[in-house]
């Protein structure tokens, strides 16, 4: 679908056309994600506790793909407006390369520092070998997800958004579908589920790498495109991005940190509750995807009532559907807790969790959507500004004061008051920013 065939109105229709096909897309990732844990976590405490030490370095390689992604749809897609469809293709050549060789180094770090890193979240010393075996695969699988991300990226770029959500479905459905084979048939166990993402993933970049291909979407002749300035471009947006995606994984350490001291049970109880939590906001993630580009195009038409009313639109239907979310969370969580975990201990905690966290969704939603809007909105320092006051300022204090005052169910009530608190402050933010532009609206449309 391309962005370009798009009326301008009505815009609530143009959001739902933008979104969909990322919606059903990520759904698919998000529900392999949770079938996995589901596999997982019928092993017993100690490789759901694996999974929830690996979840915060997970989010960190996501991170930095995520901001490479941003700055190769921004670039190539303004190229691609400015009608050099060669110089687009050399730059969907260098970023696939370019963020394939700095992922693998950073996975190679990981690799290297996973001692250091497992001590500073707390992992017990007796856990470390089960994380390891876990590791080799799991960061292959993580390199491998990034350069499929980085052909998402391309084919956003490039205004196919249908290729994309088809491949994570079905990239989906095969891990879905290699879990108890290779977790359980064949006995491999936690490195099981590992290996089944790196057989999933290396299909789809098979397929995605060959699209863009037959489409001349990507070129490694490089020849007049001038590497170094063209890297400094995506560097200049990519650099602001990752910082904004870093913050996540960085405060994700931190809590697990927190989490560590009640146990492995907390901490099963807690990666489970993170995996239920990226199922539960996954339109907030589409909307995310998709409100950018349709951001940008009514900014560069200087149209700031149209971008104020169609945030209002999204921000209205995440709050509803992430209350209804919640509301399912609460009736169904003593009969789904089983489901994901055949220890006694992590059912409880788990369920304690749903009875709280998901209530403060809409919330985290509403500060997600902030995020996304200020960067499309040309203030990435402000969207960088939300990132560190809600993770810093909104959540771990109220998490860290919780435990103390509650123990690990005041920890969980301390993330709940947490993300309340970073929606109001990222709303309230967000309107000050669009206030800003009111003012300088020439600059800032021009």
């Amino acid at each position: 679908m391309s962005f370009a065939t798009l009326p301008l109105s009505p815009l609530s229709r143009k959001l739902f056309q933008m979104t969909w096909p990322m919606l059903f897309g990520v759904l698919a990732l998000m529900s392999y994600q949770l079938v996995d844990s589901a596999f997982i976590g019928q092993l017993g405490v100690q490789p759901l506790a694996a999974l929830g030490f690996t979840l915060p370095v997970q989010m960190l390689v996501i991170g930095i793909q995520v901001g490479l992604g941003i700055a190769t749809t921004a670039v190539i897609s303004r190229t691609l407006g400015a009608g050099n469809e060669q110089r687009a293709r050399q730059l969907g050549g260098l970023v696939v390369v370019g963020g394939a060789l700095v992922i693998l180094a950073l996975c190679l770090a990981l690799w290297l520092a996973r001692p250091l890193i497992l001590a500073f979240m707390g992992a017990d010393a007796a856990l470390l070998p089960l994380i390891s075996s876990y590791w080799q695969p799991w960061l292959l699988s993580a390199w491998l997800g990034a350069t499929l991300y980085f052909g998402y990226s391309l084919c956003r770029a490039q205004g196919d958004t249908t290729l994309p959500g088809v491949l994570m479905v079905i990239t989906s459905l095969i891990n879905v579908t290699l879990d108890p084979l290779f977790i359980f048939v064949f006995d491999w166990g936690l490195p099981g589920a590992a290996w089944a993402t790196v057989v999933s993933f290396a299909c789809g970049n098979l397929v995605v790498f060959r699209r863009l291909i037959q489409r001349r979407w990507i070129s490694l002749q490089w020849r007049g495109l001038g590497v170094s300035g063209a890297s400094r471009e995506l560097g200049r947006i990519a650099t602001p991005a990752m910082m904004s995606q870093l913050m996540p994984p960085l405060a994700a350490m931190l809590a697990t940190g927190l989490v560590a001291g009640f146990g492995e049970a907390a901490v099963g109880a807690w990666g489970l509750g993170n995996r239920l939590e990226f199922f539960s906001i996954v339109v907030v993630l589409a909307l995310t995807m998709s409100l950018p580009p349709m951001i940008g195009r009514l900014l560069g038409a200087g149209e700031l009532e149209q971008i104020k009313t169609l945030i209002g639109t999204a921000v209205r239907f995440v709050v509803v559907f992430q209350l209804i979310i919640a509301g399912l969370w609460l009736v169904l969580s003593g009969l789904l807790t089983p489901l994901f975990s055949s220890e006694p201990q992590v059912q409880s905690l788990l369920q304690d969790y749903l009875l709280r966290v998901p209530l403060s969704y809409s919330a985290l939603g509403v500060c997600m959507l902030m995020v996304s809007a200020c960067n499309a909105m040309g203030l990435p320092l402000r969207a960088l500004v939300i990132s560190c006051l809600r993770l810093f300022l909104c959540f771990l204090p109220p998490l860290w004061l919780g435990a103390q005052l509650g123990g690990v169910q005041g920890l969980f009530t301390g993330a709940m008051i947490g993300n309340l608190a970073a929606g109001l402050m990222a709303w309230q933010l967000y309107r000050q920013g669009l206030r800003h532009l009111y003012r300088f609206a020439p600059e800032a449309t021009g």
